[in-house]
């Protein structure tokens, strides 16, 4: 009775999981919204909005954020510096001077584009709507604009919008919570203002609603097996059914299948394959040395029509507690509970690296890792030396069936046995010559 108990609980559990977008790799990743009110009166209210990125290594690509709300009365917004909408919508009511920005019920905001006239400007603008993880480059994390709202009464009064949306799938936001005042700090710190009122918005990303499939897959090989782990069939989709669109290697789609609005994600068009993914990440097992073994790490675009910028590579293995030489990546490590350190992170050096190309000869990053072998659980049986996990731009990759790992041949001395050899043959050496 108890273990099936114990399997209802973990059934729930990653239910719950998948509904909420609880992610145990970043338990505290999200993206809030802070609105700060900073002045009101009669007429109008100024207000500061910011998007942070609490996420460690999932960022925002393009075409951007697409922050979207409902006012609650008949706000309209008279100015924006940092963002736009994309709407100006219905302002036929006002009549004989300068019309507002925008009078839509629900308005749609972007974030200007890099190069933007400096008088339209505000602190952390103008990034085309990117935003970096928090791990990746953390000066590059927040985004923000300011913008002048009329139709509201005095700060008091003021009533926080609802229904807010990024515009990027995968993402939920939840209700405004009013939290304590932010504060400022100016003339080089000796001066501390404040906001007159500060709501928090929290946006958490779920895989399985961001995408009824997979985005990448992943193989594996060893320098023990001649043996290559392929992808699993049909992992993201499978050939000759809808929605899964391919080519041929060597082809180029043609131009109906290249065009697409600038300010939508692309759809995929892969090389023809049996896994039908438009990533695909290779975990190669290359050495062993007498303290060290080495892997290399291949992450191959099989995209013809995407360039990933800054792209990252997220993994689970118990030996990266030990890692000893990263070669062409950063690296750092994810160590989010204390006392397990088995999570990594990698992406590209900046300017060498980090923009993973169309699928194509140059369409793929490497690197090679070196680990210690950790005494007492190093092996390469059983598949040990293969990741548990793998993740890329932060959604997880289709791993292969444990039984399908490469095996370590029978003859093959494991870590644990080649150690005692090591130990006893001297004794045993030692007492046939007494």
């Amino acid at each position: 009775m108890k273990p099936f108990l114990v399997l209802i609980f973990f059934s729930l559990i990653s239910c719950l999981s998948s509904s909420y977008g609880y992610d145990p790799l970043d338990p505290h990743g999200n993206i809030t919204i802070k609105w700060d009110l900073m002045q009101s009166n009669s007429g109008s209210s100024d207000l500061r909005v910011s998007l942070f990125n609490y996420q460690l290594y999932r960022h925002i690509d393009q075409p951007g954020w697409k922050l979207n709300w409902g006012w609650q009365g008949d706000e309209v917004i008279w100015n924006m510096w940092g963002a736009e909408a994309t709407e100006q919508g219905n302002c036929s009511k006002f009549t004989g001077g300068q019309l507002p920005h925008c009078c839509e019920k629900s308005p749609v905001i972007v974030d200007l584009l890099p190069g933007a006239p400096y008088n339209q400007q505000t602190v952390n603008c103008c990034k085309g709507g990117v935003l970096s993880s928090l791990t990746q480059d953390p000066s590059k994390f927040v985004a923000g604009f300011q913008m002048n709202v009329g139709g509201s009464a005095d700060y008091t009064g003021f009533q926080m919008p609802e229904n807010f949306t990024l515009g990027i799938p995968g993402y939920t936001c939840g209700n405004a919570t009013e939290v304590p005042p932010s504060k400022f700090y100016s003339d080089g710190g000796r001066r501390r203002t404040q906001a007159l009122r500060t709501w928090n918005v929290t946006c958490i990303y779920s895989q399985f609603m961001a995408s009824s499939s997979p985005k990448c897959c992943v193989s594996l090989s060893a320098f023990y097996n001649n043996t290559i782990v392929p992808c699993p069939k049909c992992s993201c989709h499978c050939q000759g059914l809808s929605p899964a669109n391919c080519i041929k290697y060597g082809e180029t789609p043609s131009l109906l299948q290249q065009k697409h609005d600038p300010n939508e994600e692309k759809s995929p068009i892969v090389i023809c394959s049996q896994h039908m993914c438009p990533v695909r990440v290779h975990w190669h097992v290359k050495q062993s040395y007498t303290q060290y073994w080495r892997v290399k790490i291949t992450i191959i675009n099989l995209n013809v029509v995407q360039n990933y910028s800054q792209w990252n590579l997220v993994a689970l293995h118990p030996n990266l507690q030990s890692v000893t030489q990263v070669f062409s990546f950063n690296y750092k490590p994810l160590n989010q509970y204390g006392y397990i350190n088995d999570t990594g992170m990698f992406w590209g050096i900046e300017f060498y690296n980090d923009m993973l190309l169309q699928a194509g000869e140059s369409g793929n990053v490497q690197t090679e890792m070196l680990l210690h072998k950790d005494s007492g659980i190093f092996t390469f049986r059983e598949g040990w030396g293969f990741p548990r996990r793998i993740l890329f731009n932060g959604d997880e990759c289709v791993m292969p069936l444990p039984d399908d790992y490469p095996r370590l041949p029978n003859n093959a001395p494991t870590a644990a046995s080649s150690s005692a050899c090591r130990i006893f043959l001297p004794l045993l050496l030692l007492i046939v010559m007494l």
